[in-house]
């Protein structure tokens, strides 16, 4: 039975490729960017998938254009409701140094990496189905467990504070049955992991598809990584 599903920052890198194998999967998209028309790779997959794929602007940091969004998303599924959230937009600043690390990095990634995925969540509650699932897109650069050298503060801080505003989310929505995860999909070839990482998109991909239908009520809230094996927090 096909599922209806929400992407963010879908005209690239994870957020496509979701939408790529979601689409192929039977799927119906509403897949969300900042930019709908320089979105070329999305444009191609909506011809290729009339009716089935909805592209839609939202720039997750705004309040705005979240509450547009919601708006819009209720014409677009007419009643039905959302099976699935997929918070994929992020954001990264590369080349952070100690001593020059600034307070506009910091706030830029919190509204990005948590703050805008979690009230993204919270606007959407009322259109997702009792038993749905919201997967937040972290990363074990969140764990602070696992911190071992300085690198990308503002980036580890976000999605630290994803992880935590996950775990809230999940507990807001367990008496809905609702499964929130948060989800670090490996280092992956996209613009933001770079060519020299070890695994490809469509496999990270198809790997968090699987946690994500595998998941259960028992594990919301949960930090997993894209084979489903638990991340210290």
């Amino acid at each position: 039975m096909s599922a209806r599903v929400l992407v963010t920052g879908a005209n690239r890198g994870l957020g496509l490729e979701f939408t790529r194998q979601l689409l192929a999967r039977g799927d119906a998209v509403i897949a969300t960017c900042r930019r709908p028309a320089a979105a070329d790779a999305l444009t191609a997959l909506a011809a290729a998938h009339p009716g089935r794929l909805h592209v839609l602007p939202l720039d997750v940091a705004s309040e705005g254009a979240r509450a547009e969004l919601v708006r819009e998303l209720a014409l677009v599924l007419d009643g039905a409701p959302l099976d699935l959230l997929v918070n994929n937009a992020g954001v990264l600043h590369a080349g952070e140094r100690f001593g020059a690390v600034t307070q506009a990095a910091l706030e830029h990634s919190l509204r990005v990496n948590a703050v805008g995925p979690f009230l993204l969540a919270q606007a959407l509650a009322p259109q997702l189905r009792d038993g749905a699932t919201v997967a937040n897109l972290s990363s074990q650069l969140g764990s602070i467990a696992r911190v071992d050298r300085f690198g990308t503060p503002s980036y580890c801080t976000g999605k630290a504070a994803l992880n935590m505003l996950g775990a809230q989310l999940a507990r807001a929505l367990a008496p809905r049955g609702i499964v929130v995860l948060q989800l670090h999909p490996g280092w992956v070839q996209t613009d933001m992991g770079g060519p020299q990482a070890p695994l490809a998109a469509r496999d990270a991909v198809a790997g968090l598809l699987e946690v994500i239908a595998a998941a259960t009520p028992a594990q919301s809230g949960a930090f997993l990584d894209w084979q489903g094996q638990p991340l210290p927090w």
